[in-house]
């Protein structure tokens, strides 16, 4: 494996809903399966920046901005998660990839199982950053605990989009960190939930128990870790692991030490312990 860090670029490519924007790093030699990450709503492939240059040192990794968010063309109505999966599908053809091995992050996550389930041949292995299993009254507090804030004359609003936000980071991130990628969940305007909006709309042990491939699920102690371990019974081939140091962010402070528990699994199906 190359001792340096990847260089990260940036393209477009024509989607059914417009233009996608992509941020890649690395090269595809054929010796591994190039990665593609998968966001959070709502904000952008900025979150991947960093990791993309660590797992870039042996492969081609592609995070793009799901379609109505970062610099991604908006669809012309609210996308469902399998809409999204189909967009990035068209990513995976515009790259002229035969297989691939996906990540998601939260509602990434959703799109990385149902992009598996509408590409069952290409997907080879999957691994998630939460995967929560929601009861009726979870949802429901979901739903109000993410509906977008309403803009106001003196910008309250934006505070408590920061303070929001800013509660479930990791302890090592800085106001300097968040703000790298806070302007990301702000674009979007009142179609910025579209993404919630979809997730919400999608039930896991109804799809995710379609999945074949191998799953390694992430549960980090943020806003979903205690939904998360709901998922094990549901997994035909996979494991949950707990992260229980870590929060929103660890993929910058610890890219490192993540790739070594997601290096061995999608080149050698090794679970870490």
């Amino acid at each position: 494996m190359d001792a340096t860090l990847a260089k990260m670029r940036k393209t477009y490519i024509d989607g059914r809903f417009g233009q996608m924007h992509v941020r890649l790093a690395g090269q595809n030699h054929g010796e591994r399966r190039p990665l593609i990450c998968f966001h959070l709503s709502p904000v952008s492939g900025v979150i991947y920046e960093t990791w993309l240059t660590e797992m870039g040192r042996d492969r081609l990794v592609l995070a793009p901005d799901t379609p109505g968010y970062g610099a991604s063309d908006f669809p012309p109505a609210p996308p469902t998660i399998m809409d999204f999966a189909a967009a990035m599908g068209d990513v995976i053809d515009a790259f002229g990839l035969k297989e691939v091995d996906v990540m998601g992050y939260h509602t990434g996550s959703k799109i990385a199982v149902e992009t598996a389930r509408q590409r069952p041949k290409q997907v080879k292995h999957l691994v998630l950053v939460s995967a929560p299993v929601y009861t009726e009254d979870d949802l429901k507090k979901q739903r109000v605990d993410n509906a977008a804030p309403e803009p106001d004359a003196d910008g309250a609003f934006l505070v408590a989009a920061w303070k929001s936000l800013y509660r479930w980071q990791d302890k090592r991130s800085t106001p300097k960190d968040v703000m790298g990628h806070f302007p990301d969940h702000l674009r979007g305007g009142d179609k910025k939930g579209w993404g919630h909006l979809a997730a919400f709309s999608y039930t896991y042990p109804t799809t995710i128990i379609d999945v074949t491939a191998p799953i390694l699920v992430f549960n980090p102690n943020d806003d979903l870790v205690e939904y998360t371990p709901r998922i094990a019974p549901y997994l035909k081939n996979g494991r949950v692991k707990s992260l229980p140091e870590w929060s929103h962010g660890f993929l910058d402070h610890d890219p490192a030490a993540v790739s070594a528990m997601v290096r061995p699994f999608l080149d050698h199906d090794k679970f870490p312990a």
